[in-house]
């Protein structure tokens, strides 16, 4: 691939020059010679931070699975710790192998072409083609069905435990007694134990930091009986829009063969249509892989203490011949310099009694964030465990996933995901083009190949445009060289262009206005919604640094960016001194449909700093309202923290935590830590990466801030010990 200008594609993490293990110990290190912004550094005892919080699982119970992963490969098992009754976790927390590279398209049979999803619509005086949906049959909506649903992400497997009894009858999971699973977050290790009848298993479980490899240690009298093997059952895909991308019953569209094998490993080939993986399954000790059915595999060990691995690989591998514990010291490495570096926050002090609470689930959202938003690609709602939106990223929730990793001193994990923009340059480019503006159009909902996905929502969105400025200037804050700037220059100023070309100029009001769009609070229409406030905001504050940019790589302030900053439309308000939905919505106060779905107009000073455009008083009113008339009911996970951003730059810490705590579904945290929407959406990813966001500046405030923990209360309950943060803008 030719390289963008000051850009340079980092290679998967498999292939870098030192192993992440490495890095964060190296970064350890680092952070050992420098300020962090820290409270009272070195104060907290990590271990006892972490190793409090393990989650504790002693049942099957469908929203109770737990993961391990390292951002580019996560499993997630039942409580036997391997993935041994799916049905179970179905309609829960599904049992998922995913990857970033594991993607599958169903076949193209009707030729379809992306030009056939688009239709054109007239905003500011010329055609503008949007990819859609379409309500009308015929081969448009065929064409948008088709590229909405593939690429699909895959489920690469299920490896999980084939229990019997002696007379080689199936076990269901109500034969299985006394569970007791705990995650050790600590070291990354899920550690198993259940017993059938007297017989004791014992089950060790984690995720190699720098391959997609399961460890698996077993122990068991059970082996030895005949009464306990591994099994290996490969699905076709569904391309369903939220599932767990399972389908057991088109076993003849896909094939699955042993292509190699020695004593100690088979090789797996799987062939979906064009798509092909492999499998390798690596043990110690004698043990025998049969083919049981069609996709179906059983390994049989030779001895009541078994180890093995199981990698999943994009191309054909190499041989990689290595002890089993190599895997699992190599996690135990790799967590315990993870948790030593970077941000740290102890709330074991605090004697309100949401404390603990709140401490548990900044602890898991850390580990969450890590093992399923830490990939080379921005991550799907619902990471790498189950499918959401058919597996695809949403660029407008890149924020949400991965901001926090900047101000939890663990910039690198942020940078991994940066790199995918400039693959998806050359088709960003090309929708700003068709559009006819200038720069880069990022588009909404898209995966690995930057193919934008027909939306009759998404492709109006804007407000995922501002996030790459944003984040580049995070990954510059925490690290202001030449390096960095000649890296995200070219598309800071790219992404710059589109929007300066974006925003309309008003020549009777002499201002720039924000049109033809639908914003963050997605209940309101493209045809008729003008200047949302978030939106404002964020182009102005945008904008701004992109202007800093320009000056730090040694060139002159763009006058028409100097002008639209100077001349964008302030906030719209009503007579109450309350902030509008958008300018056009005078009815904001009395229509449901904008009192519903993201308070986005909190955003405007919350995510972004303060700026001309915003009044602290109209805003303070602003969140009065929401605070007491929204339509909590209708919220997402990230509303919470977003509205707790804003609470606390107003100055009301009160608000800011009762929002990051407020007892509302779609604020729900599991027991495992993941972010509880509805029966839909059961993991929800974005609401744990914004707690983390709001957690650090609620912490370590914001550019201009004088106040230590400025988000939490002064009452004499918040006793908050932070180290390691920095900073929000």
């Amino acid at each position: 691939m030719r390289l963008l200008p000051g850009l340079y594609l980092k290679l998967h993490p498999t292939m870098n020059k030192f192993s992440r293990t490495w890095q964060f110990i190296i970064l350890l290190l680092a952070a050992a010679v420098c300020s962090c912004g820290d409270s009272q550094p070195g104060k907290i005892d990590r271990l006892a931070l972490v190793k409090r919080n393990n989650p504790r699982i002693t049942e099957f119970e469908a929203l109770s699975s737990l993961s391990v992963g390292n951002g580019n490969f996560a499993v997630t098992v039942d409580a036997t710790g391997l993935q041994t009754f799916p049905e179970i976790y179905a309609e829960g927390v599904p049992l998922g192998t995913q990857s970033q590279w594991g993607w599958h398209s169903f076949p193209n049979i009707e030729d379809f072409t992306a030009e056939e999803t688009l239709k054109d619509y007239n905003f500011r005086g010329w055609n503008e083609p949007y990819a859609v949906q379409f309500n009308e049959p015929g081969r448009s909506q065929a064409a948008a069905d088709y590229f909405r649903v593939n690429p699909h992400r895959l489920h690469l497997g299920y490896i999980g435990l084939e229990l019997t009894d002696p007379e080689g009858n199936m076990l269901n999971s109500e034969k299985l007694t006394d569970m007791n699973q705990e995650l050790d977050l600590w070291e990354g290790v899920i550690h198993s134990r259940f017993m059938v009848g007297v017989d004791t298993a014992v089950v060790k479980t984690a995720v190699h930091p720098d391959k997609d490899r399961l460890a698996v240690s077993l122990q068991s009298p059970l082996i030895g009986k005949g009464m306990m093997q591994v099994n290996l059952r490969f699905p076709y895909p569904t391309g369903g829009h939220a599932d767990d991308a399972t389908d057991w019953n088109m076993p003849e569209k896909h094939r699955t063969e042993i292509v190699a094998q020695d004593e100690h490993s088979y090789l797996l080939k799987r062939t979906l249509d064009s798509t092909v993986y492999y499998v390798v399954l690596q043990f110690e000790g004698e043990a025998t892989l049969t083919e049981k059915g069609a996709h179906y595999f059983v390994l049989t060990p030779g001895s009541d203490s078994f180890a093995f691995t199981c990698t999943f690989t994009e191309k054909l591998p190499e041989a990689d011949a290595v002890p089993v514990q190599e895997s699992f010291e190599a996690s135990s490495d790799y967590w315990t310099a993870f948790w030593q570096n970077g941000g740290a926050v102890d709330f074991s002090k605090s004697t309100d009694e949401r404390a603990a609470e709140l401490e548990r689930r900044v602890v898991l959202s850390q580990y969450l964030m890590a093992i399923q938003s830490a990939g080379i690609y921005p991550p799907q709602e619902t990471g790498l465990t189950y499918n959401s939106w058919y597996g695809k990223f949403h660029l407008e929730m890149h924020w949400w996933h991965a901001v926090h990793f900047a101000l939890w001193n663990r910039t690198e994990l942020l940078e991994r995901s940066m790199d995918w923009y400039a693959t998806a340059y050359p088709k960003a480019k090309a929708i700003a083009e068709r559009q006819q503006f200038e720069g880069v159009r990022w588009m909404k909902m898209t995966d690995p190949s930057a193919t934008e996905a027909p939306s009759k929502v998404g492709s109006f969105l804007i407000w995922q445009q501002p996030h790459f400025i944003y984040m580049a200037e995070l990954i510059y804050r925490n690290n202001p060289t030449e390096e960095v700037l000649e890296k995200y220059g070219f598309l800071v100023e790219e992404t710059a262009e589109f929007m300066a070309s974006f925003a309309t100029y008003d020549e009777l009001e002499g201002r720039y206005v924000l049109k033809g769009i639908i914003p963050a609070q997605e209940t309101l229409r493209a045809s008729e919604t003008i200047n949302p406030p978030f939106e404002l905001s964020y182009w102005h504050y945008a904008m701004s640094v992109a202007q800093q940019w320009r000056e730090r790589a040694g060139q002159k302030r763009k006058p028409q960016w100097d002008e639209l900053i100077d001349k964008l439309s302030p906030l719209a308000y009503n007579s109450d001194g309350l902030y509008l939905a958008s300018e056009d919505a005078t009815d904001t106060y009395k229509d449901i449909r904008f009192t519903s779905d993201h308070p986005a107009v909190l955003g405007a000073l919350g995510m972004m700093p303060e700026c001309k455009l915003v009044r602290r008083d109209y805003m303070q009113n602003t969140l009065n309202w929401i605070w007491d008339n929204w339509n909590w009911g209708k919220t997402w996970g990230w509303d919470y923290p977003m509205t707790a951003m804003s609470a606390a730059r107003l100055g009301d810490p009160e608000k800011a935590v009762g929002a990051l705590l407020m007892d509302k579904r779609t604020n729900t945290y599991l027991v495992n830590g993941h972010n509880y929407q509805d029966a839909r959406l059961r993991v929800y990813l974005p609401g744990n990466g914004g707690l983390l966001t709001a957690v650090a500046m609620m912490c370590a405030g914001w550019d201009g801030n004088e106040k230590n923990t400025p988000g939490f209360p002064k009452n004499g309950k918040w006793n908050v010990q932070w180290e390691g943060l920095a900073p929000m803008p």
